[in-house]
């Protein structure tokens, strides 16, 4: 694909909805006993993965209508022996969490995925799971997948305090929790996305969270529950959002609104950042969905400035670095962002794969232990080789918004994988007024 210097944008749209709900209201849905409905459900490769896995373990899973999915869950208890291979393709959300449901469960099943997949690291799950009594049947080196997992009768609830800030971590550890008698606690040094503990208690569960220092929480969950069917609704997912946000920004002329989008606090790190570069975003219409706050979001293009991101704030916009990159290469001054180790082990080595995306469209970066400095120079050349995506779709997704205000147009060598969260990604852009197109017809999206 391929994106080139356009005119303003201007227009209504909403994002897809959140991938992380989506994943885990399928998985609570399965954990549940009787009907889960859920509205808004993103349909990417990532979240349907989890659907089929859902469908394995013994859930009955259908699509109602564009959006709308209804799960029949067997229970905390209840899951069964998959009969085969559970294939999460590039799910990195669905493997993990769904690894916390089979290691505290007294069933068995082999993980796998795609190449992405394979390539990350899994340890960091498993060992709290082994403290709760799961075992590694076989693993590829490293304990990456694919791997065979097998849960206990009974769950060992633990204390487990989190070596990295990971949403997944403390999910896995939560879910394998589910199905231990007594308290499983997870401590945070950090905060990170709160949606699995928002969810649990909507389907029944009783978890409790206090602060923990100055930016940690401890988290509570009372084991063997039993999860009841509820209705779901997934608001607008704000790491998706940020691409038509980013691209009004830095496209002159442009003003666009984007419609839903959930504002839980540990989500909007990047909205706050963009806001003290001197992002013109104001928040309308803001109320609740489902649990969560939601606004619409209104962008104009502004002059952007450099700031300092400090390393606490990571947890709320992991997912958002490799497009506030994008931004701060056509801000004026230095840009950076602290403490991204959490971005080597995400789809790819996103630092060094971000870094080198901007090398090669003319900006001046540099990576110094885990931080990324990004001189901006108020314009961006663009123009170069096509930028190497590493099969990760935000890569993808952030070097083409770059391309519709840069000076040459900005390839990239694939997008295919940008159905997995975004799937009407080049559509909903080109309604807005952006030109986005196949190269030779190789990765054209629907």
């Amino acid at each position: 694909m391929r994106a080139r210097r356009s005119g303003a944008l201007t227009g209504r749209v909403r994002a897809p909805g959140d991938k992380s709900i989506s994943h885990r209201a399928l998985i609570l849905g399965l954990l549940a006993v009787g009907e889960t409905r859920i509205e808004g459900l993103l349909e990417g490769e990532d979240v349907l993965a989890t659907g089929r896995a859902a469908e394995a373990l013994g859930a009955t899973v259908e699509r109602l209508s564009a959006g709308r999915w209804r799960v029949f869950g067997v229970g905390v208890g209840g899951l069964k022996n998959p009969s085969g291979t559970l294939d999460f393709g590039n799910a990195g959300t669905g493997s993990r969490l769904m690894m916390g449901v089979v290691g505290g469960a007294s069933v068995e099943a082999t993980f796998d995925g795609d190449a992405s997949l394979r390539s990350r690291p899994m340890r960091r799950i498993l060992d709290p799971l082994e403290q709760m009594g799961a075992k590694v049947v076989a693993s590829a080196e490293g304990g990456r997948v694919p791997l065979t997992l097998r849960g206990p009768n009974r769950a060992i609830p633990i204390t487990y305090e989190t070596p990295a800030p990971s949403a997944q971590i403390k999910s896995a550890v939560l879910l394998a929790g589910l199905n231990a008698p007594g308290v499983t606690t997870v401590i945070e040094r950090e905060a990170t996305r709160d949606h699995t503990e928002r969810m649990l208690r909507a389907f029944g569960a009783d978890v409790t969270v206090e602060q923990h220092g100055e930016h940690g929480r401890v988290i509570r969950l009372v084991g063997e529950p039993e999860l009841k069917g509820t209705e779901i609704s997934v608001p607008a997912d704000p790491s998706s959002a940020a691409f038509p946000l980013v691209a009004a920004l830095v496209t002159p002329g442009s003003e666009i609104t984007i419609e839903g989008v959930m504002t839980n606090p540990l989500r909007t790190g990047l909205v706050k950042t963009l806001i003290e570069m001197g992002a013109d975003i104001t928040l309308s219409d803001v109320h609740e969905v489902g649990g969560e706050e939601v606004a619409d979001l209104v962008v104009r293009a502004s002059a952007l400035s450099g700031v300092d991101v400090p390393p606490e704030r990571a947890p709320t916009m992991i997912d958002e670095y490799p497009v506030l990159a994008v931004a701060a290469s056509f801000a004026a001054g230095e840009t950076r962002m602290r403490g991204l180790h959490e971005l080597r082990v995400k789809e790819s080595d996103r630092l060094a794969a971000v870094h080198a995306g901007l090398l090669a469209c003319g900006v001046e970066a540099r990576i110094e232990g885990d931080d990324l400095i990004v001189t901006g120079r108020g314009a961006v050349p663009g123009g170069g080789p096509a930028v190497a995506t590493h099969l990760d779709h935000r890569i993808a997704m952030s070097f083409l918004v770059m391309g519709l205000a840069s000076e040459k147009p900005v390839a990239i060598d694939d997008a295919g994988m940008i159905t997995t969260s975004f799937p009407d990604f080049s559509p909903l852009m080109r309604g807005l007024g952006a030109a986005i197109e196949p190269v030779d017809g190789v990765g054209a999206q629907p």
